[in-house]
This record gives structure tokens, C-alpha cells and sequence, in this order.
């Protein structure tokens, strides 16, 4: 019997330990790696794919038709180390018959804790706080110096009750939430757990003390918190994105804050990311940014990698993917 041929696998980034001694070990395939934290220049991804049988990336990298062409028809199956697949060009994808495993599930703790985080932290001035003790602003108490707005007795509204805002539900509860509104297509069976009402979208805007967009990025959702949108938020609302960054027109944000037509905001995600340092928002006190660290804890990463190795494992040899993108 003749030897299989061996598979090549580009992988675009320098991933966790995990993932990566998975597919050097693996006898399928030979392992092409782009050996840096930071992201793959466009031509070496383009030269990298060439010749491809499987592909790992990232969420910042752009796999559209030009990198689909310069792999060439051995590609046959892309395992992105990320739950949301907006950078991957779905449609040409299909096209093609490549598969596609992605990480659902595995970020879900740790990205609705950055975001409780998130929340208290913009809600009780935590940043502001940390450098008035550094610059020496911190004097004398006051009655009324850096007060913020409390979770006990509130309403909070999640809009998306998926896998992530039903997790932020559960840990916001204990806090003493009052009500838990929830806006999306369709109510959730799942709500039950943490006494969500489901409710429309304006109905959550104009009644909740805390807005926390955890939505998926769709034709629907992108540029969703716009002028209007914030218009109808109590001025004393914290609002929160820990899910993509085009879901807000930033602009809109921006005006909404310095007009005190809401109180405070903290986001994870912006567009573009890195956000530029001379960005308006960053001059902002009652905007807490941070670069896109909802993931980002040590045991989740690692659970990643392996989760996006072994899709890419799967699909190289025609077997099922512990977690297949259905296109």
C-alpha cells in the first residue's frame, strides 16, 4: 500500500502551546507557522495559504476571495481560534466546499466576566479612581467625589440572551439586579433561570440602568447603537459592548457621552482595533476602553487552541469537528 500523502496546515499565528504541539504531532500533516504574537502582513498570508490543504487563523485576519485563490483548490477546511466568523467570507467559503470550525462555547465564562468587570469597573469610576491616587487628586473625603451607579435595586437590559448575555445574567443577579430585560428575535426559553423579561428593544433602552450589548455582528445588529439608540436611554445609563465593535456607530457614542445624554460607557471591542491613541473616546473620563481582552485568561486561550486544532485535525481527515461552523 502506498504512504497517504501528508497534508500541509498554514497557521497564521504564534497560537497557544496546546494547539500547536497537537498539530506538530499529528502524522496527517506538516505545520507552516507565522511565528509572532502579532498578526500575518497580508502578502506572507497570502504566500503562507499557497499550496494549502488547511488553514488555522485568527479573528483579525481576512480571509476573503484573494486568500481563497492563492490557496487553490487543495484547501479544504478553515479553523478559526474565534467564536464570531465575520472576518471569513462565508459565501465564497460555501462556494468552494471548504469547512469551517470555529469555538462556541469555550469563551462563554470568561468573556461574561471581563464584562461584569467591565460593568463595575465604568459603573464605580475604577479607572478614574486609580489615577486620582496616583496624580495626587486623592484630598480629602467628599460627599460627592467619584460616585457611581450601583447595581442593587437596578434594571439591567442584555440585548442578545445567547450563551454570553445569559452568563453575564446569571453572575449580575447575585448583585441584587431588580429586573433583568432582555430584547433579541425571539424570547428565550433559558430567561427562566434568571427571571429575564423578555421585552422590546426600546422598551429595555428607556427602563434599564445598565445596557450590555452581547448580539452577535449581523446586516441586523451592525451600527445598531446609534443617535436614536442612545437618545433613548436614561441619562444616567451605563452601557457596556463586550461583543463587536461595529454593532456601535462610535461617533454617535462619543456625542452621547459628551452631552450627558448617558453616563458612562465601557466597551471591549471598537472599531478599528487597536483603537488609534488620539481617538476622541480616549480623552473621555467616563469611557473605559479596553483592547479586546474578553478571552483572555490563560486556561480559556489554551482550551481554545486545542478546541481550533482539533477542528482543523477533523476536517483534514473527513471526520466530524468537535465544533463545525454550519454553512
Amino acid at each position: 500500500m502506498s504512504a497517504q500523502p501528508v497534508l500541509r496546515v498554514f497557521v497564521t499565528r504564534r497560537i497557544p502551546q496546546e494547539g500547536l504541539e497537537l498539530l506538530q504531532r499529528a502524522a496527517v500533516c506538516t505545520v507552516s507557522l507565522w511565528d509572532s504574537d502579532e498578526p500575518v502582513p497580508r502578502a506572507e498570508l497570502l504566500k503562507g495559504v499557497e499550496g494549502a490543504h488547511g488553514l488555522l487563523c485568527l479573528l483579525s485576519d481576512r480571509i476573503d476571495a484573494e486568500v481563497l485563490d492563492a490557496a487553490g483548490p487543495n484547501l479544504k477546511v478553515i479553523s478559526t481560534m474565534s467564536v464570531g466568523f465575520d472576518h471569513l467570507a462565508i459565501d465564497e467559503i460555501k462556494k468552494r466546499e471548504i469547512r469551517v470550525g470555529y469555538t462556541p462555547d469555550v469563551l462563554t465564562d470568561a468573556t461574561a466576566e471581563l464584562t461584569v468587570a467591565l460593568l463595575l469597573a465604568t459603573a464605580r469610576r475604577l479607572p478614574e479612581g486609580i489615577q486620582e491616587v496616583k496624580s495626587g487628586g486623592w484630598s480629602s473625603w467628599k460627599p460627592l467625589w467619584l460616585c457611581g451607579y450601583g447595581l442593587s435595586g437596578s434594571t439591567v437590559g442584555v440585548i442578545g440572551l445567547g450563551r454570553i448575555g445569559l452568563a453575564v445574567a446569571r453572575r449580575l443577579k447575585p448583585f441584587g439586579v431588580k429586573r433583568l430585560l432582555y430584547s433579541g428575535r425571539q424570547p428565550k426559553p433559558q430567561a427562566q433561570e434568571v427571571d429575564g423579561e423578555y421585552v422590546p428593544l426600546d422598551s429595555l433602552l428607556c427602563e434599564s440602568d445598565f445596557v450590555v450589548v452581547s448580539c452577535a455582528l449581523s446586516p441586523e445588529t451592525q451600527g445598531l447603537c446609534d443617535k436614536a439608540f442612545f437618545t433613548k436611554m436614561k441619562t444616567t445609563a451605563v452601557f457596556i459592548n463586550t461583543s463587536r465593535g461595529a454593532v456601535v456607530n462610535q461617533e454617535d457614542l462619543y456625542e452621547a457621552l459628551t452631552a450627558g445624554q448617558i453616563a458612562a460607557a465601557g466597551l471591549d471591542v471598537t472599531t478599528p482595533e487597536p483603537l488609534p491613541t488620539d481617538h476622541p473616546l480616549l480623552a473621555l473620563k467616563n469611557c473605559v476602553v479596553l483592547p479586546h481582552i474578553g478571552s483572555a485568561t490563560y486556561s480559556t486561550r489554551g482550551i481554545m487552541a486545542k478546541l481550533t486544532a482539533n477542528n482543523l485535525l477533523a476536517g483534514l481527515t473527513g471526520e466530524a469537528m468537535p465544533s463545525e461552523l454550519k454553512l
